[in-house]
């Protein structure tokens, strides 16, 4: 017996990274609030005149349509759902919260908390709110909704006070959910610095 075909329309979604996948064509992940991490293939995306390749942006607010049973969907429609305006500055706080998604999330699990809280550390970002706020906010969250959660009342995110005390928590619950396997955009935003051009 054939294996029912699944089919979603306009559910909202972010990209969280793309790949190219044959000549024409994307690999993407992306993170859904009704489907959680999803892998599809978008068919076409890298031609010229695609109307797929617009839309197909990190960061950005969309609408996603697919199709498919298996554990790869046929992306079938992006639409554009907003813009956050973010800053050049914001951009390693942004792939962070998108590494983590894509290292510590299984497959397919839906977590709407999650996927707000990732919208609204978006929101603050482009609205140039400081990232530490929210970002210790998403990785709260992040862990609670994985089941690695501190055993310890929501605390107030933007208190300078107790940001270093509640970041070095986080990171070392962080670190034990990753098993060993340390996070890369931290090595990456290294790497940039060292070739920022030198101010005179």
């Amino acid at each position: 017996m054939s294996r029912r075909v699944l089919r979603v329309l306009e559910t909202p979604g972010y990209v969280l990274h793309a790949t190219a996948w044959r000549e024409t064509s994307l690999i993407v992940q992306a993170f859904s609030r009704d489907h959680g991490w999803v892998s599809m293939v978008a068919k076409g995306a890298k031609r010229p005149h695609s109307v797929l390749r617009p839309a197909l942006s990190v960061f950005q607010p969309l609408l996603l349509s697919w199709t498919g049973s298996g554990e790869i969907k046929t992306l079938t429609r992006a639409e554009c759902a907003g813009v956050h305006a973010l800053p050049g500055a914001a951009l390693m706080s942004c792939w962070y919260m998108n590494e983590l998604l894509f290292r510590l999330l299984p497959h397919e699990d839906p977590h709407s908390g999650l996927f707000d809280a990732y919208v609204i550390a978006l929101q603050r970002l482009a609205a140039g709110q400081p990232a530490v706020g929210a970002l210790r906010r998403f990785e709260w969250i992040l862990l609670k909704e994985t089941g690695y959660g501190l055993d310890a009342e929501e605390p107030d995110f933007d208190d300078p006070q107790g940001e270093p005390a509640l970041r070095a928590s986080l990171r070392e619950r962080l670190s034990e959910h990753l098993a060993g396997r340390p996070l890369t955009t931290r090595q990456v935003l290294v790497a940039l610095q060292r070739f920022q051009p030198t101010k005179t």
